[in-house]
């Protein structure tokens, strides 16, 4: 039936039903949320994790039923303002109309507030719930965190150690090129000095000398280099 095709009084029945319906359906949107329970656990248990989505799709779905009832009411009363206007002017008609219109009002402030509550707790539930979850986490994974940290300082200090212990071999390295050099340098003199001590006896007495003091400095400075490698070992395996 088109819009405009009602009577006064049909619009009237039209609004007194829309208007219970309403009613009941604020009544039962109001009481979403009262069953659920804080978030005082550490977690929730299957069935109130249901629960709690069934309250989740219940608000959705009495939310747009309501929006549809009042969207319906409002159409209703703007009909009938074109209906009163079409007939004679009557203050109980007037009385009655704006009466229509005070509840259509009163029903609209009712269910934006019991909305704006029930998003407000499930927003505040939610966040306390979300912190929950946190601890929660936070508690199973702090043994897991201290033995991690235990591997990472101990991965580290190997690490150190294998640095100290190659910057050592380096060093051991350029000694011993170094020593490869110098003792190539000195045969090089030492034959120089046979050389001479083959042409003048007299030398050879001071070559013998020298290479007696030699001996005694290569004795020393092998002592010196194989006690430096045992202590270098002896660190290395601390």
């Amino acid at each position: 039936m088109t819009r405009g095709t009602f009577s006064w009084e049909d619009l009237r029945k039209q609004a007194r039903q829309l208007e219970n319906e309403i009613d009941a359906k604020l009544v039962s949107f109001s009481k979403l949320g009262l069953g659920s329970t804080p978030f005082n656990n550490s977690s929730k248990s299957n069935g109130e994790s249901a629960h709690l989505l069934g309250e989740n799709f219940a608000f959705e779905s009495v939310s747009s039923e309501i929006q549809q009832l009042l969207s319906k009411l409002t159409e209703i009363n703007s009909q009938m303002t074109e209906v009163s206007a079409s007939q004679a002017p009557s203050a109980a008609l007037q009385h009655t109309l704006q009466r229509h219109r005070d509840i259509l009002q009163d029903y609209t402030t009712e269910f934006q507030k019991t909305s704006s509550h029930l998003l407000s707790k499930k927003e505040r539930e939610d966040l306390l719930g979300s912190v929950r979850r946190d601890i929660d986490a936070y508690k199973n994974d702090s043994g897991r965190n201290r033995r991690t940290d235990l591997y990472l300082k101990e991965n580290e200090h190997l690490r150190s150690s294998d640095r100290m212990v190659d910057d050592q071999i380096n060093i051991a390295i350029e000694t011993k090129e170094h020593i490869t050099n110098q003792r190539g340098n000195l045969k090089r003199m030492q034959a120089r000095v046979n050389d001479l001590a083959s042409r003048f006896p007299v030398i050879n007495s001071v070559v013998q000398r020298i290479n007696f003091r030699k001996r005694r400095d290569a004795i020393i400075l092998g002592s010196v280099i194989g006690f430096g490698c045992i202590l270098l070992l002896l660190y290395s395996q601390r």
